[in-house]
């Protein structure tokens, strides 16, 4: 049998065929092995039928709202079939616009930039950048960070409290991860709803990590808005989505001018030009649409429902007992977590290793296992330094982070799964874990870049 052959065989166990799944990479220590992606909350491979539904597409493509032609209709009625199937997958209200975006970073800095004047914002130190930053960008918008809760409980009842004591009593935003880009951490979303809404605010739902895993429903959770990434839901064409109530959307200048957005445009008699904007989701998506990439996206949440979410979440939650366990075997490892070991999570999962630089242990998993997994502070440096504040690592290691004069390096290793992820994957990576840390590397490496990578010779 083929060695690709072996590595199509051996993703059979994986409820939805990927991308890559075949894919054969070089070790260090000689000859080649099939590709283990375990970094799919960084960028998740596409769906086969992602793919294939793009690439039977691909002829057809046109532009679109604006032309008469065949394609050009055809292209239209698709993208705005995305929209509805989107809709449909995310529980929308009547009200609701679904509004295509870049990502999930996009889709923030748009509900920022729509936020009523001196709006303020409520936003937990632990979030991912993309809703940890886009609130400062308006000078008239208040931010508050809240601590780091170490329990779900403890996170509602800081929110309440903030809340309770905000002044003045105006237009008010909190926006709040589903689950945790480091952790993988469940966090109480409905709960957190609730506060919000008791409290005269709004909420907004990151699901960048959420919607791979778990259904979202605005309506259940009672979410004002929710927002998320194409590449993080198995399909990787360029786009987001950011879908919710539309009287902010509808009430505030388009995020960007131009084209699309603009519903009529004339010359005023003092020489300047009057603007009459769209007051649907169009508002926000001046330019030629990325219909690719909306169509990617609907496709996965087709693929993602017909495959029912209930086997998925069951199979995935194996997975993440196993990692658990065979990491637990490991004495050397420190597993990563803000509410515990018996907080429900998805396939993320954080850790360090003792004696190791978290960069180095990355690099010896790729170059000599053919792992692939995540190292560094996961674009949510306040979280990850919480969590490490007592983890000093030796700044001279190879991979080590730079730090600022008197602070640590830091860094950690995340390994996160998905739909696509064989058994095999997993059970190969935590036999690496094993024979790193009892028998150490196998190579030499160096720092590249800031990077740590395998030196020309061992």
């Amino acid at each position: 049998m083929s060695g690709s052959a072996v590595a199509a065989d051996r993703s059979v166990c994986a409820p939805l065929p990927v991308l890559g799944r075949d894919v054969l990479v070089p070790l260090v220590t000689g000859g080649e092995v099939d590709y283990a992606a375990l970094d799919y909350a960084a960028s998740a491979p596409a769906l086969q039928r992602v793919w294939d539904d793009v690439a039977a597409y691909a002829p057809y493509y046109g532009s679109v709202h604006r032309g008469a032609g065949y394609l050009s209709q055809l292209s239209t009625d698709l993208f705005e079939n995305s929209r509805r199937t989107i809709e449909e997958f995310l529980g929308c209200r009547t009200e609701d616009q679904v509004v295509f975006t870049r990502s999930t970073t996009d889709s923030l800095n748009l509900l920022a930039a729509v936020l009523p004047e001196n709006t303020r914002v409520f936003v937990f130190e632990t979030e991912h950048h993309a809703s940890l930053l886009p609130w400062e960008q308006r000078p008239d918008v208040t931010v508050t960070y809240l601590n780091a809760p170490r329990t779900p409980q403890q996170a509602v009842d800081t929110l309440e409290k903030a809340l309770a004591a905000r002044e003045p009593y105006g237009p008010a935003l909190v926006c709040v991860t589903g689950a945790s880009n480091v952790t993988g951490e469940l966090w109480p979303v409905r709960e957190l709803a609730a506060a919000a809404h008791a409290h005269g605010a709004r909420i907004v739902l990151d699901a960048a990590q959420l919607v791979p895993h778990h259904p979202v429903d605005l309506g259940e959770l009672d979410v004002d808005w929710v927002a998320f990434s194409g590449h993080k839901l198995y399909a990787p064409f360029g786009a987001g989505v950011l879908a919710g109530r539309a009287d902010w959307l509808r009430d505030a200048a388009p995020y960007l001018a131009g084209g699309g957005a603009s519903r009529k445009v004339s010359r005023r008699p003092d020489g300047g030009v009057d603007v009459e904007w769209h007051t649907t989701a169009a508002r926000h998506e001046a330019g030629s649409p990325n219909v690719i990439g909306a169509y990617a996206i609907a496709s996965a949440c087709r693929a993602l429902t017909e495959a029912g979410f209930e086997g998925l979440v069951a199979r995935e939650q194996e997975l993440i007992a196993r990692l658990r366990t065979g990491l637990a075997e490991v004495p050397e490892v420190t597993v990563l977590s803000l509410f515990g070991d018996d907080a429900a999570r998805v396939g993320v999962l954080s850790f360090v290793v003792e004696g190791w630089n978290s960069s180095h242990f990355a690099a010896a998993l790729s170059a000599e296992y053919g792992i692939g997994v995540r190292d560094g502070l996961f674009c949510a440096h306040p979280l990850v330094r919480t969590l490490l504040g007592s983890a000093p690592q030796d700044p001279g290691e190879c991979g080590a982070p730079d730090a600022a004069p008197g602070e640590k390096s830091l860094n950690a290793i995340r390994v996160s799964l998905g739909v696509g992820t064989p058994d095999e994957h997993v059970d190969r990576f935590l036999r690496a874990v094993t024979e790193l840390v009892t028998n150490g590397a196998r190579w030499n490496y160096r720092t590249e870049a800031g990077r740590c990578v395998p030196a020309r010779s061992a």
